[in-house]
């Protein structure tokens, strides 16, 4: 059995326990979306002739299985609803026993295209929950997508979660603020120097907090901008290992801890890196409808998840000290989960297939 098969099947086996009741339509947009997951894998690549180098050989020519592939990233049909919704609505029920962390925001994916993604930390790995993808070059977007955003997020997130979402210097919108908070949520953004803070009968810059180097000033009941919204924290902090502070505000009542959240943010680069020049070079897919973009995504998402679930069997697996040193482990879950499914390929074992119990059982 060849390699690209094996790929194949351990991936088609996979998906078939998420998707039990795939019937018809569905159960060929399933066997399709498995080609492209085994294909991006494979490739590590997201262009759709390098995508089928990978998929397994058949009957079909090269151009035919292309034109599968754009056919089934053109259909209506193929929606974030019915293939990502139930997945990422199930993890966040396993990962809901903790406080759930988001982090959003923005990156160039396509030709002319934009993702705004949401998604939840775990493990220092970011995993993709929700996105909007636009017509946009590199840059801001608008407070309204945003919020958009958060309105898919919502009947995503298990009752009763304690949630916190983070977000860089775009995010510090008084309307995005207000729409987290409406919702029991906290947040902790990333806003810029000028804006203005209120105390009482005084309005000050944030720049104005001036914090020394290596040392934190932060107001707990203040108003922000302008219109003065609030009541919010705010908080300016100035490592020592950088050249100028960072300025925050947040709904959270430990400004402290408020601080500590933010620092992870950052993590959600490493999924953007994985996603694009590390990864699946979703950036170079050569795609330039938002719709198609969006669609693709459903593909590379569940990729990575299924390569970071991987990473983590890697790590209990008895023979990780043959494909990785025992003493430490310096690769993230995501590159740890292709190193091992290069070592099954290699040395003839068996791909894992079993899906947590607890993650099929919500998706059905």
């Amino acid at each position: 059995m060849s390699d690209t098969y094996r790929r194949y099947r351990a991936i088609a086996q996979s998906l078939l326990q998420l998707y039990p009741k795939a019937h018809g339509h569905q159960r060929r947009h399933l066997a399709t979306l498995t080609l492209l997951i085994r294909g991006i894998v494979g490739s590590q690549h997201s262009q759709l002739p390098k995508i089928v180098e990978q998929t397994p050989g058949g009957r079909a020519a090269d151009e035919s299985v292309v034109m599968r592939f754009r056919r089934f990233l053109k259909h209506d049909t193929v929606s974030y609803d019915r293939w990502m919704l139930p997945v990422a609505r199930a993890l966040l029920v396993l990962l809901a026993r903790q406080p759930l962390i988001f982090v959003i925001d923005g990156s160039t994916v396509a030709r002319g295209c934009m993702s705004l993604m949401i998604s939840v930390l775990y493990r220092r790995r970011a995993l993709p929950i929700a996105w909007i993808v636009v017509k946009a070059r590199k840059g801001h977007l608008a407070e309204s997508l945003h919020c958009a955003l958060l309105a898919q997020l919502k009947p995503l997130v298990p009752p009763a979660s304690q949630v916190t979402i983070l977000g860089d210097g775009e995010f510090d919108g008084t309307q995005w603020q207000a729409a987290i908070a409406e919702q029991g949520w906290q947040y902790v953004c990333r806003t810029a120097s000028d804006i203005l803070v209120s105390v009482q009968d005084t309005t000050i810059t944030m720049r104005e907090l001036a914090p020394q180097r290596g040392t934190a000033v932060g107001v707990g009941q203040a108003a922000v901008t302008a219109a003065r919204y609030g009541p919010v924290g705010v908080i300016a902090v100035w490592d020592a290992a950088y050249e100028a502070p960072l300025y925050l505000v947040t709904n959270h009542p430990d400004l402290d801890h408020a601080v500590r959240l933010y620092r992870r943010r950052a993590q959600i680069e490493t999924f953007f890196s994985d996603q694009k020049s590390r990864g699946f070079r979703i950036d170079r897919s050569h795609l330039s409808d938002p719709k198609r973009v969006a669609r693709l995504m459903i593909a590379t998402a569940l990729a990575y998840l299924w390569v970071v679930y991987l990473g983590l069997l890697a790590r209990r697996s008895p023979e990780y000290g043959r494909f990785h040193r025992p003493d430490r482990c310096d690769l993230s879950l995501f590159s740890l989960g292709l190193r091992f499914v290069a070592y099954c390929l290699r040395h003839r074992r068996a791909i894992p297939t079993d899906i947590p119990k607890p993650l099929t059982c919500s998706v059905r």
